[in-house]
């Protein structure tokens, strides 16, 4: 359901509220940060098919920049976005997919970059790890580095993300036709990977 417009459409509601959060002086310059759990290299490279659009590691890579692009097109205006991950875990000589989050926001406030927005948008919900990694860890990065920071919200009980749940059963027995958003090759049955 990367795709789907229940899933994007909250994600793109929930970054206006968080960037209508930011003070008007941060809006300008503010960058958003669309942060996905990092998985090791070599479990991304064997996601789904390979990652031919984005050049990324495999569909969940292609997948996560696609939700990122849907979300920002359906903003006021353009802003620069990019992908981030978080939750690294493993040992340090496993690669795990890169930037973290708060490594990029120190490259950021380096750069000059006054504010972050983060929208979690490999998660479904505000659970205990977007929590503690988002509201806690970055937020405290960004206080630390003196940049304007905001999180959006997950669908989690949006409204529409709840309703695309009966619209996937419905798609999937065949009852209704997909709603997709984007060109990307659809998820195979069993085969998704965000």
């Amino acid at each position: 359901f990367y795709d789907h417009p229940g899933f994007v459409d909250p994600l793109a509601e929930y970054t206006r509220d968080a960037l209508d959060r930011l003070p008007a002086d941060q809006r300008e310059g503010v960058r958003l940060l669309f942060s996905a759990h990092s998985i090791p290299t070599a479990m991304a490279e064997r996601s789904g098919t390979p990652g031919e659009i984005y050049g990324s590691a495999g569909a969940y890579g292609d997948q996560l920049q696609e939700v990122a692009r849907l979300v920002v097109d359906r903003l006021d205006r353009e802003y620069p976005f990019e992908v981030v991950y978080q939750s690294r875990s493993g040992p340090p000589s496993q690669p795990w997919l890169e930037p973290d989050v708060n490594d990029r926001m120190e490259e950021l406030a380096a750069e000059g970059v006054p504010a972050v927005v983060v929208v979690p948008h490999g998660f479904v919900s505000d659970h205990m790890e977007v929590k503690f990694d988002l509201d806690v860890e970055a937020r405290e990065t960004a206080e630390k580095l003196g940049i304007g920071y905001q999180r959006a919200l997950s669908p989690g009980t949006h409204p529409a993300f709840v309703s695309m749940v009966t619209d996937l059963v419905r798609e999937y027995t065949g009852r209704a036709e997909q709603q997709r958003l984007s060109e990307l090759p659809p998820c195979a049955m069993g085969q998704c990977s965000c």
